[in-house]
């Protein structure tokens, strides 16, 4: 049985989302990627007519990965416990695909510079990463309820700053360090 060909717009969509993971939106270049995807610059306009849809539509579908991982991961631990100690696996994964940051992370840096579209896929990642850890804190005996929002964003801002950290050094043993730190701290919930 033959793979499916993946199409065109798939293919710039992958190549930018490399690029933004290493230099952000400010890094995405319709001339750079068209010589990665193996296209005419002119190709990527028919797609995505300006830089803005281009860099709204890799955030969205980063963001839709990533909700779709969470859900993997509530899917396959039936304890909410599990569940979010295994979270900062999530964003392990930039780390180890040649020391990447998570895409909203970066863009998040450049917030100023962005345009609205792409600053709302920005902004929904952090929803959808934060809704996530809520209602995996609300099925944990771990935080009083009225708690659970402000200790997600809590959760979701260390893991994040952990990335940052460990990328600067190129060290994904500190992001490891990192973690178990919140975790004794018990901000993270051990399993």
């Amino acid at each position: 049985m033959t793979e499916p060909q993946t199409s065109t717009r798939d293919r710039i969509l992958a190549a930018a989302t490399a690029v933004a993971q290493t230099r952000g939106y400010g890094g995405l270049s319709y001339r750079d990627l068209a010589r990665e995807v193996g296209i005419k610059a002119a190709s990527i306009y028919h797609y995505f007519p300006a830089k803005a849809d281009l860099g709204a539509a890799v955030a969205r579908r980063y963001w839709e990965d990533a909700a779709a991982r969470l859900d993997e991961l509530s899917a396959e631990n039936d304890d909410a416990v599990d569940a979010l100690s295994r979270y900062p696996e999530t964003f392990r994964r930039a780390l180890e695909n040649d020391n990447r940051m998570c895409l909203c992370s970066y863009m998040a840096a450049e917030y100023d510079d962005l345009p609205d579209p792409v600053k709302h896929e920005v902004q929904t990642f952090t929803d959808v990463n934060v809704t996530w850890l809520a209602k995996m804190l609300s099925a944990a005996p771990t935080t009083a309820s009225d708690q659970n929002e402000a200790r997600a964003r809590a959760i979701f801002a260390a893991i994040a700053g952990a990335q940052l950290v460990a990328r600067s050094r190129s060290d994904i043993a500190l992001y490891d360090a990192l973690v178990d730190g919140y975790r004794e701290a018990g901000l993270l919930p051990s399993s």
